[in-house]
């Protein structure tokens, strides 16, 4: 049981931290920007195709840097000659935006690359186990994604919180008059905002697409539970994206791991089968993991509608 329990936190973090790659982007986009990004998680799905064919010719870690700036080139352009004029229509043009522009990347990546899986595997330097425990062996690779997400997460912070960039990025939102007056060109940091933060999504593509499937389904199955991270941690919020990430991931994975009901948790109470609460009371850990970050969505809706530490309201 502690071994089963070990392995579960380490692999809920493994999956809440590769949550954090994912929402970071879109929590940088909307806190600086006030954009909810519908097309964020097909960026990710970007990031992990342009990895795979980057690599194909320079290897991994050419792949591993060259992958996100070609993502944060498209989030750039789509900025200056998209968003930017949906921007001043309101929030709903926004989303019905990015919402159509996710469809048309998914369908573009199937248009490229075909609708089957591509072979997209981890390099062969970080093919190897790292250490061993309760007899089993750890790879790498899973260390590796990480410690790329810590760093991803320090450099965010470091960058909004301790730079005159973070300043000027967090002014053009509350005073976007004040920071033009000052000389800076608040059309131009939005740009660099929404491109960093498309950036960030194909960072956690290259290294996502490794650890689950590179598909054309991905985007569609990574998106709705980015929003839940980014909701539950309070939009806008970095650390607070960390936090959720790291929770959903845990509660998920052991949900999946450690089989449970609420039949076991309080077997002293008996609810009989032809109950209309039986199929919840019997249910198992199992059926029941896939719902949970979605549960977590609506009480922190109902309840706490700002999030773990946001200073807007979902």
């Amino acid at each position: 049981m502690l071994e089963t329990i070990a392995f579960s936190l380490l692999n809920g973090l493994l999956y809440g931290m590769l949550l954090f790659m994912l929402s970071s982007g879109l929590t940088l986009i909307f806190g600086m920007m006030g954009v909810l990004n519908f097309a964020h998680a097909s960026f990710y799905m970007l990031g992990a195709y342009f990895a795979y064919t980057v690599g194909l010719v320079t290897g991994f870690w050419a792949a591993l840097f060259l992958a996100p700036i070609l993502v944060g080139m498209i989030g750039a352009a789509v900025e200056r000659f998209g968003l930017r004029h949906v921007h001043q229509h309101g929030h709903v043009p926004e989303l019905l935006f990015t919402f159509g522009l996710a469809y048309v990347i998914d369908e573009l990546v199937s248009l490229f690359w075909g609708t089957v899986p591509v072979p997209y595997r981890m390099p062969e330097s970080l093919d190897f186990t790292l250490f061993t425990m309760f007899g089993i062996d750890y790879p790498a690779f899973k260390v590796f994604i990480l410690a790329v997400s810590v760093v991803m997460f320090v450099a965010l912070y470091i960058l909004l919180k301790k730079t005159r960039a973070g300043l000027i990025i967090q002014g053009s939102l509350s005073r976007p008059d004040m920071v033009s007056a000052l000389g800076h060109n608040v059309p131009q940091v939005f740009m660099w905002v929404f491109a960093i933060g498309c950036a960030l999504a194909g960072l956690g593509g290259v290294v996502g697409g490794i650890h689950l499937v590179t598909e054309p389904g991905m985007a569609f199955l990574m998106g709705p539970i980015v929003f839940v991270v980014v909701v539950l941690g309070g939009l806008g919020s970095v650390p607070g994206a960390l936090i959720a990430s790291i929770v959903i991931g845990v509660l998920q994975t052991l949900a999946l791991s450690v089989d449970f009901s609420l039949a076991g948790l309080f077997s002293g109470i008996e609810v009989s089968r032809e109950s209309f609460f039986s199929t919840l009371w019997y249910m198992d850990s199992l059926r029941l993991a896939p719902v949970l970050p979605f549960l977590l969505l609506v009480l922190t809706l109902i309840f706490r509608p700002r999030g773990l530490m946001g200073k807007r309201e979902a």
